[in-house]
């Protein structure tokens, strides 16, 4: 009877122990404050794409000289239907420089004043100058050789007709400490993007870890170690699971020589939600041979 009592109670701390992550894919503990951490992180995610991408209605390449604007298709920017006048505009491109030149009686507003004339700069310079022209909001942006018009729509029939998003199960098993190795300031890598284009971007350093008994190596492509740090990946889920092209993923600064590579949080780009972003490709560095199920889902039988 005493041996039976034993036996009982060591089956029941078996059966109550969390799994321990292990890289090996097991499923591992999930308390209450790291579920609360990731479902905060999901809810700025969809908060971010309400306001910067799911409200985008429209991406133009300008062509040097007068680029007219308006819901007239005769313009070469063409705007939604009822958001704006026939003939609203003009956007002027000159060398490097965008001015806007609205039409008489046409009052567009920058930084809430009505203006008929003004000089924008870019999303390069790091403070855009937007162009309010009722519910519509433009802006210039620039992508290698190119200049465009990004337009939004606060009444975007995307905005209302977004549901969700979707991820895997949250695995505390895809949230690896990794060893950070910086980069000398003088190594670059080529990272293309949907249009086409490939930029050289310098590498502040590289995480390394192990997972599923693979050594594997993550170049970061943005931020640096005292900040944190910006990553686009792709791995084996991104034929089935995930989105093809690669997914994001943030860091916080390094430390200690250790920084923590959680892919519980690795989302998605803006492209997979719409045809009007310019993402960045997970570069070859980048392309990871073993699956990482873990982080935001796509749906592929949706075009892309």
């Amino acid at each position: 009877m005493h041996r039976l009592r034993i036996t009982i109670l060591v089956l029941l701390a078996a059966i109550s122990m969390p799994l321990i992550a292990s890289g090996q894919g097991t499923v591992g503990h999930v308390d209450a404050v790291y579920q609360r951490e990731i479902e905060k992180f999901r809810a700025e995610e969809i908060k971010d794409l309400k306001s910067n991408w799911l409200v985008l209605a429209g991406l133009f390449w300008l062509k040097s000289g007068a680029n007219a604007f308006g819901t007239a298709s005769s313009n070469s920017i063409v705007l939604p239907a009822g958001t704006a006048p026939a003939k609203a505009g003009v956007f002027e491109l000159m060398g490097d420089e965008v001015t806007l030149k609205m039409e008489p009686g046409v009052a567009a507003v920058i930084d809430n004043q009505p203006v008929l004339t003004a000089k924008l700069q870019p999303d390069t310079s790091g403070k855009a100058t937007v162009v309010a022209l009722g519910r519509l909001r433009m802006h210039v942006i620039k992508r290698g050789e190119r200049t465009g018009i990004r337009l939004k729509d606060l009444q975007n029939p995307a905005l209302r007709n977004f549901t969700s998003l979707h991820f895997y199960p949250i695995n505390t098993a895809y949230r690896i400490t990794a060893t950070w190795v910086p980069s000398d300031g003088k190594r670059t890598v080529d990272v293309p993007n949907v249009l086409g284009d490939v930029t050289k971007e310098t590498v502040p350093g590289e995480a390394r870890f192990t997972l599923n008994g693979q050594k594997l190596t993550l170049t970061a492509l943005g931020g640096d170690a005292a900040k944190g740090l910006f990553f686009v990946f792709s791995d084996p889920t991104s034929k089935t699971d995930t989105y093809p092209a690669g997914r994001f993923l943030d860091a916080d600064a390094v430390q200690d020589g250790k920084v923590v590579l959680d892919f519980n949080k690795a989302y998605n780009p803006p492209c997979a939600v719409t045809p009007y972003a310019t993402c960045p490709i997970a570069p070859k560095e980048n392309r990871l041979a073993v699956a990482i199920p873990a982080g935001e889902k796509f749906d592929h039988s949706k075009p892309h």
